[in-house]
């Protein structure tokens, strides 16, 4: 047996108590996992059991831990006290309103159901039992889960528990929405509806740029180089009931990127610019845009994105599209980029995707059926010249 203080070494001893005038009789085993780094003295860990044998092979399980460097101390604390500690100290990194979905998730779904157990005795099976029973859509459960794994790991990085339990976890299959983006002749009736509204210029830059709603409402001019024709797209308009940290957020995927515009979508900033300068005079002195922005309200305030979506909404309903979203307009940039013959890798970076995988995965079946379409052309051309 390894010397007595050193690190992976231990006793055995019998003891009796009495308790109640009755005597009991069991054995201890203690073992030195470490040292106190303040303090210098050992820190220990006590096994109890009825028999010699029994806390022989406890002890020794955790001296090979030791000695191995795998040795975790036993958790008390409980999965959802960490939850509320992780919620609380390791989300600075995350948006408001990311951080806000993650905290909801934490309050209605895992600590109900897992609030109570121990961290360190939370095991693989408990946590699938708990994905199986959530009984939310399979986005929702993938969230609700995303939100767990997350909050383990970093338990793991600060050896609160040896491993993840939620790591090989069987999650619901995800189908993909279905996109459906707008062609040349809704496009058309859309651009007419809005021809002279509040919203013509936003709708016309969406369509041409496939930017963010968020990123177009935070578009400042100070971003805008009309000479080279480009946009800086570094920050995104937060929404109203997220705003306690500023303004302004960082775009979706973390990092800036910079467009190439069409000429037609530069245009249309233009033509944004006279009429914000139009919307100064009428204001007068009531006017207030710190900021530059590109669209605001009609004091130069932020455009609302509750304004911006029921004014997408009314113009769509009038153009007899009724049911097309927003965010529509970006599906269909993005579809009209593929058929303009741009490569994914442009159009991963134009839309701001984090990788081209995602975006291959997301528009992929439309290069697909334009290969199609262009092999029924060629055939067809191949026909012509040889007369067939």
């Amino acid at each position: 047996m390894a010397k007595r203080g050193a690190k992976g070494g231990g006793t055995i001893r019998k003891k009796t108590v009495t308790r109640s005038g009755k005597e009991y009789t069991y054995w201890e085993a203690r073992v030195t996992t470490g040292r106190n780094p303040g303090t210098g003295k050992q820190i220990q860990r006590s096994f109890t059991g009825k028999t010699q044998k029994e806390v022989r092979e406890k002890m020794q399980a955790a001296a090979v831990e030791v000695n191995q460097g795998t040795y975790t101390a036993p958790q008390r604390m409980t999965v959802g006290g960490w939850m509320d500690i992780w919620a609380a100290d390791y989300l600075g990194g995350v948006k408001p309103a990311t951080a806000g979905i993650y905290r909801g998730n934490i309050k209605n779904h895992i600590k109900p159901a897992l609030g109570a157990v121990r961290l360190d005795q939370l095991h693989p099976h408990t946590v699938q039992g708990f994905v199986n029973g959530l009984g939310l859509s399979p986005a929702s459960v993938r969230l609700a889960y995303k939100v767990l794994h997350m909050a383990l790991e970093k338990a793991v990085e600060l050896d609160y528990i040896p491993r993840n339990p939620a790591a090989r976890c069987e999650l619901p299959r995800l189908d993909q929405k279905e996109i459906h983006p707008l062609d040349d002749q809704q496009v058309a009736a859309l651009l007419a509806a809005a021809k002279g509204s509040d919203l013509e210029y936003l709708i016309t830059v969406a369509l041409f740029t496939g930017l963010r709603q968020s990123e177009l409402l935070g578009l400042t001019w100070g971003a805008v180089d009309f000479q080279r024709g480009t946009i800086h797209v570094n920050k995104q308009l937060a929404r109203l009931e997220h705003r306690a940290a500023g303004l302004f957020i960082s775009p979706k995927s973390g990092r800036a990127r910079t467009i190439t515009a069409a000429p037609s979508a530069m245009t249309a900033l233009k033509h944004q610019r006279a009429r914000q300068a139009e919307m100064q005079l009428r204001a007068g002195p009531m006017w207030a845009n710190p900021y530059g922005l590109v669209f605001t309200s009609a004091l130069g305030g932020p455009l609302e994105h509750w304004t911006a979506e029921n004014g997408f909404k009314r113009i769509a309903t009038a153009a007899g599209l009724e049911g097309v979203r927003f965010h529509d307009t970006r599906h269909t940039y993005a579809v009209n980029a593929i058929r303009a013959g741009d490569d994914i890798k442009t159009i991963q970076g134009n839309l701001g995707h984090a990788t081209a995988a995602f975006t291959l995965d997301r528009y992929g079946h439309f290069t697909e059926r334009m290969a199609q379409d262009s092999a029924a052309r060629m055939e067809g051309f191949i026909k012509d010249v040889l007369g067939l």
